[in-house]
């Protein structure tokens, strides 16, 4: 969705000397196009991922001048505007979920497709690995977690016959953990739906890297930066990370006035409007270009009025 992504953003950006977080760099398609639309712009790139900045950093490098990279997880926002001495930006867009090389290159283990090393780590310097996950919670915590961040309806089914088989010998290996899930799905639900993996997997790599409570904190930090008329854009890629964006910007856009006054409260008015009627889909054509597009949803929102104007 990147022409949709440049026309929301533009307006935002049409100022002197804008600035704008990329809270979620990747390989720098968004940043370089961004950057090529406007030629005052200063991209403030982050990802936890010391690959995608060393890619990013030789993609960007004819903007190098006008770019700062900084290794560091979307939660630190505030801090890393902060370290750079830029507190407030015009524009932010968080591209949330997991990046094309790291499903593409199978050492990272993140895909089922796939023998590879369970691993699932973003940033490759943490503990925290998906066999460690696999091989030590709890079979509730299992549950929860399958239940919770997979969406996964036999999520007890798969979390029992992941103990009992991490009993027999450790779970080190994406074929194998594949293999479990696809034996704990019932043979129906099996012939629908595509790999029977995939929500296991999902859920596996959101508690891995915290995905969803680096975006409950990274969000709101971004929108409290952003300076009148400044604009942010969510694209997410599976319910979760759409319902939770959904709820921020939500807060953020009500009226919270008592009810029954004849008038509204100045310091209740929203600080942010919705520029998007729910969430936006990629069109047919983009999905026929690029089929991992299909999942995408984007939501925007724009300051309104500054939180000064409340007191």
């Amino acid at each position: 969705m990147l022409g949709r992504v440049l026309d929301l953003l533009a307006p935002a950006l049409d100022r002197p000397e804008p600035v704008l977080v990329d809270a979620n760099l990747g390989l720098g398609g968004h940043a370089e196009a961004l950057l090529a639309a406007h030629p005052a712009l200063h991209l403030v790139g982050i990802d936890r991922d010391p690959t995608a900045i060393e890619r990013s950093t030789a993609r960007l490098a004819p903007y190098a001048d006008r770019i700062t990279l900084v290794r560091a997880v979307s939660d630190e926002l505030a801090d890393v505007l902060a370290d750079i001495g830029r507190p407030r930006i015009d524009g932010a867009l968080f591209d949330l979920g997991v990046s094309s090389p790291q499903l593409d290159e199978a050492g990272r283990g993140f895909a089922y497709s796939y023998d590879a090393p369970l691993d699932m780590r973003m940033d490759p310097d943490q503990e925290l690995t998906a066999e460690g996950v696999v091989n030590t919670y709890p079979v509730a915590e299992l549950i929860r977690i399958l239940r919770d961040y997979g969406e996964e309806r036999f999520a007890p089914r798969v979390a029992h016959l992941i103990a009992k088989e991490r009993a027999r010998e450790a779970i080190t290996s994406t074929k194998r953990l594949a293999e479990i899930v696809r034996t704990a799905i019932p043979a129906a639900t099996r012939r629908t739906g595509g790999n029977p993996a995939k929500r296991t997997f999902q859920a596996l790599r959101i508690e891995v890297n915290a995905e969803l409570t680096a975006l409950e904190r990274a969000l709101p930090a971004a929108l409290d930066a952003l300076t009148l008329g400044g604009r942010v854009v969510v694209l997410a890629y599976h319910s979760l990370e759409d319902r939770l964006t959904k709820q921020i910007l939500a807060e953020r856009t009500r009226d919270t006035s008592p009810p029954g006054l004849p008038v509204p409260l100045p310091a209740h008015q929203p600080r942010f409007a919705l520029l998007t009627r729910g969430a936006e889909l990629p069109s047919e054509e983009e999905v026929a270009r690029n089929p991992r597009a299909a999942s995408a949803r984007c939501r925007a929102a724009e300051r309104i009025r500054e939180a000064v104007d409340e007191s």
